[in-house]
């Protein structure tokens, strides 16, 4: 076992509880949110965690009356949290958890660097830096998508992976394919090809190749790679699942125009870095200040095998033609642990100085949670998601109420309409013959119905169309 130098030793016990402080706090401050209205795309994991319960089926994502073949374990804990606490309260219950999956992935952060330091006030501020990264602090770490969760598990998996090469543990390898196979089940096949860029990585270290290439271990990595196939053939009987969720991946690699391409890779670099600020920012500028502390901290061949990591996930989604910073999120933790061991080698004082500028982030994200978000969403966007929904009930009263609306926006309402009036069935597509009801669209559609609504929601419509004796009763 190579053992790392430790490099906060001897412990610094106020330093410790410092950084546990920043993380307690990071975390704490996202608790406002709980009580937000509908962001974005979060209806999809709400209406599709109420569909699957009503329906009875664990196995398959259904929404709006169809199987969208999409991971399903985000969906399990959404249904088991509602079920306590009632499902009215389900946007809450999602955003709980993944909450917790971001508290989580600050924990493994926290094993992972006294696994291999030793050290338990730098442990502790690798942790804080998980939860307070801006893009984390001040919105992906509580909104309700699954990114967080899956993050959590991917990081999980690579977290194990690395400490059963490095250790020669078996029981950690095991560890690391139960973390993959869930963060499967979260968002898809991608998981595994996070952990394969890790396993390449740690193939390159003479120590960690012995391990991994033992017969063991090649044995467990291929029942890892089977378990997708077990389950679209075996388990779902649905091997188009597997290819849908390929597709989801290969659309990423859709080519843009050349410019287009050349600015995204210019940009995605610099966009990343801001959003994990504040210690990025300080720890780049410090780095361009003292220009040898790059050096000395290369010299730590831990720090140089999770810097390697990180970039392993890094460079697929910015070589992508099509990406978005929230699938970073399994990375996010591995760069905090770079930064944090960074941040430690100029010196306590930048450790310290780190930590303050943790906490003027975490006091910006309260005036986020408690005054501009609220605002934005009483006056903007938000509110108004609600107000739509109840006047659809009002005007659509017992007749059927369908919706082909999956924009944010519609998804937003749709949610909001079946948590109003629980406990009828939840909306679905229109079928392909119907007569008499409502749906609800993107914009006036002659072929569709008659225009009854139109709901402006922030800067986009939704649509109420009208059919049969409903526009009679609409006065149409």
């Amino acid at each position: 076992m190579n053992a790392a130098v430790s490099l906060m030793a001897p412990d610094r016990p106020a330093l410790r509880r410092a950084a546990w402080w920043v993380y307690a706090a990071a975390l704490a401050s996202s608790i406002p949110a709980l009580g937000f209205y509908f962001v974005g795309e979060e209806g999809i994991l709400a209406i599709s965690s109420l569909e699957m319960h009503r329906r009875g089926d664990w196995l398959r994502l259904w929404l709006f009356g169809g199987d969208q073949r999409h991971g399903v374990f985000a969906n399990w804990l959404i249904m088991m949290g509602a079920g306590v606490v009632g499902w009215e309260h389900v946007l809450a219950v999602t955003r709980t958890v993944m909450l917790l999956s971001t508290a989580a992935a600050g924990g493994v952060a926290c094993w992972l660097v006294r696994r291999l330091y030793r050290d338990a006030a730098l442990a502790a501020f690798a942790a804080a830096l998980t939860v307070s990264f801006a893009d984390i602090l001040f919105y992906r770490g509580w909104l309700g998508y699954r990114d967080p969760l899956f993050g959590m598990l991917v990081f999980t998996a690579i977290a194990a992976l690395w400490i059963a090469a490095r250790d020669r543990r078996p029981g950690w390898l095991v560890a690391a394919l139960a973390a993959v196979t869930l963060a499967f089940l979260t968002k898809g096949l991608i998981a595994y090809a996070f952990v394969g860029a890790a396993a390449l990585v740690l193939l390159w270290r003479r120590g960690e190749r012995a391990f991994l290439l033992r017969p063991a271990s090649i044995a467990l990595g291929a029942v890892a790679l089977a378990l997708p196939f077990a389950w679209f053939h075996w388990i779902i009987g649905d091997a188009a699942q597997g290819g849908r969720m390929a597709d989801e991946i290969l659309a990423k690699l859709a080519a843009e125009d050349a410019w287009a391409y050349a600015l995204k890779l210019a940009a995605y670099p610099v966009e990343s870095l801001l959003r994990l600020a504040p210690a990025s920012v300080l720890l780049a500028y410090w780095w361009v200040r003292r220009r040898e502390a790059p050096a000395l901290v290369a010299r730590d061949v831990e720090w140089r095998t999770a810097l390697a990591l990180a970039l392993a996930g890094f460079a697929p989604f910015w070589l992508a033609p099509q990406s978005h910073f929230r699938y970073l999120l399994p990375i996010v933790p591995l760069c905090a642990v770079v930064v944090a061991v960074a941040v430690r080698q100029l010196g306590e004082r930048h450790v310290r100085t780190t930590l303050n500028w943790l906490w003027v982030a975490i006091g910006l994200k309260l005036v986020f949670a408690l005054v501009a978000f609220p605002y934005y969403q009483a006056h903007y966007r938000g509110a108004n998601y609600l107000a739509a929904a109840r006047d659809i009930l009002a005007r659509s009263a017992d007749r059927p109420l369908y919706t082909n609306n999956v924009s944010a926006s519609g998804l937003s309402v749709a949610a909001h309409i079946d948590l109003l009036r629980l406990p009828r069935a939840p909306l679905t597509f229109p079928p392909p013959a119907w007569h008499d009801g409502y749906v609800m669209t993107y914009g006036p559609d002659p072929g569709l119905g008659e225009v009854v609504m139109t709901y402006r929601l922030g800067g986009t419509d939704l649509v109420l169309l009208c059919r049969g004796t409903a526009c009679a009763a609409a006065g149409k």
